[in-house]
């Protein structure tokens, strides 16, 4: 299967690089054939500009200015998001790729003012994540994230089977608790 990973996390020694670099690793030892979009390390601008949000509606020339990356997310058949949680929400450049990717045309399309989903080849979407606080904490916040993946991301795929892998609790996480959810993404990861 073609998969693109999207990962969104700029320190190269963190935790969440190591989930990273788990995740692909464990992806290209089932077979799979992976785009690892490293969004910090390409330099994504996540700014929508005036001139996109203009162009917003206009298919298909919404897509202009990122459409390398429309072209690897329209070949991928799963998507992978690898990211931390900050403030209760994603990174902001993960954040500015939904925006300026996830387009009219691209992740849905408009039908006489209906929003009908367009990822119809996603198979699987997959979120591998940390919170710093408890579950608890972000179910009292209303767990944006994970909302979005299993509800809206689901919503532009469909057809797709939809995992969030998330470590809870990460600011009093020991070595073996973060040991143990590089060995469930692992897992998670070959057989996605």
């Amino acid at each position: 299967m073609r998969v693109l990973v999207l990962y969104a996390h700029p320190v190269e020694t963190s935790f969440c690089a190591a989930l990273h670099a788990r995740t692909v690793a464990a992806l290209e030892a089932a077979g799979h054939e992976v785009d690892d979009c490293d969004l910090y390390a390409e330099g994504f601008d996540p700014l929508l500009s005036r001139e996109e949000r203009i162009a917003y509606h206009d298919v298909p020339e919404n897509r202009q200015t990122v459409a390398p990356h429309v072209e690897r997310l329209q070949s991928a058949e799963a998507l992978v998001l690898v990211f931390p949680v900050w403030n209760f929400g994603f990174p902001a450049i993960l954040k500015g790729y939904f925006d300026r990717v996830f387009l009219p045309g691209v992740s849905f399309r408009m039908e006489g003012g209906v929003v009908r989903p367009h990822l119809g080849h996603l198979r699987r979407v997959c979120a591998v994540t940390t919170y710093g606080g408890t579950r608890l904490r972000a179910w009292l916040a209303g767990d944006p994230p994970r909302r979005i993946v299993k509800r809206v991301l689901r919503a532009t795929a469909p057809r797709a089977g939809v995992r969030y892998h998330a470590l809870y609790d990460m600011n009093r996480a020991d070595d073996a608790a973060r040991r143990n959810f590089l060995e469930r993404v692992d897992r998670a990861m070959r057989t996605i």
